[in-house]
């Protein structure tokens, strides 16, 4: 496959990249600096040049907070960004699968978010991701929204992972104890997106089915302290102290999820298992990040 990733120098960005380039395709990858999905002109052109079976959108402005005081900037990258590249990737027939995130949930339900929920964002970030997943829908037929959320990998720059680092260094351990989600390891979120871009949808279709798709590894979600418990733990820094905290405590200027669990309802309709456990994965994370740092604990 022809596969166009953009936001490639971000964490997910960077494992679609090499995953697609292990498995035989012809990838052609652009970090923000070589292009802004905000531009349709420049979106545009790039797609026809390039001529993608299939464009993965990794790009966004995932800065929560500063979505809040920046609602320009928020929709242009995460609303306007999508339909620019559903509306080129249509015109020459081009898939396009484009990732959203579990913060199009307001957090109230408890239990796991499926498909059957209705989203109901409650920051600006999560508003403009919401729209940025009908506006691509609307653009091209081909459009698969990908929601995730709890990502964690190599060169994340979040909490979840950089603990491990944190830890190392000897900072302060500091985790909330009461904000739910499903974890997920950006090479296994890359796997499945590359799943779906070789997937056959008839049985979707036939099933009158979103083309909405939850991507997180598998088991009954965590807190972020539970998760770092867990890092902690695998990596050999159990015996580390961790300072727990309430949601609300930080005064955070955007709203989040307190429970951002998901589920997918429609992966099983197209043949799709489970990834593995979040457990499975954060050990293979601990264990890389180990070993390329070359640190004992």
């Amino acid at each position: 496959m022809r596969i166009l990733v953009t936001g490639a120098g971000g964490m997910v960005g960077k494992a679609v990249s090499e995953f697609c380039r292990l498995n035989g395709d012809e990838v052609f990858s652009y970090d923000h600096a070589h292009l802004d999905i905000g531009s349709s002109e420049l979106v545009s052109s790039t797609i026809k040049r390039v001529n993608p079976d299939v464009v993965i959108n990794c790009a966004a402005w995932t800065d929560v907070d500063g979505c809040e005081s920046d609602r320009a900037r928020a929709f242009a990258a995460n609303a306007r960004g999508p339909e620019n590249l559903a509306k080129a990737g249509h015109e020459i027939d081009a898939k396009l699968i484009t990732i959203s995130t579990d913060y199009v949930f307001d957090g109230r339900k408890q239990g796991f978010y499926t498909q059957a929920d209705e989203p109901s964002p409650e920051s600006v970030y999560g508003v403009a991701k919401l729209e940025g997943e009908k506006l691509a829908l609307a653009a091209n037929p081909k459009t698969i929204v990908v929601r995730t959320g709890f990502v964690f990998g190599a060169g994340g720059k979040n909490f979840l992972s950089t603990i491990i680092d944190r830890a190392k260094s000897g900072a302060k351990l500091k985790a909330i104890s009461d904000a739910y989600g499903t974890p997920t390891y950006a090479s296994d979120l890359a796997v499945r997106l590359r799943e779906l871009a070789e997937a056959d949808f008839g049985q979707v279709v036939k099933l009158e089915l979103p083309k909405i798709f939850h991507v997180v590894n598998s088991g009954p979600g965590v807190s972020y302290e539970e998760f770092a418990r867990a890092a902690l733990e695998l990596s050999g820094f159990a015996s580390l102290p961790l300072e727990t905290v309430a949601m609300n405590s930080l005064n955070r200027p955007a709203p989040r999820p307190q429970n951002s669990r998901l589920k997918c309802l429609v992966s099983p309709a197209i043949g799709l298992e489970p990834l593995r456990s979040w457990r499975e994965a954060l050990r293979a994370f601990a264990a890389l990040e180990t070993h390329v740092q070359g640190v004992s604990p």
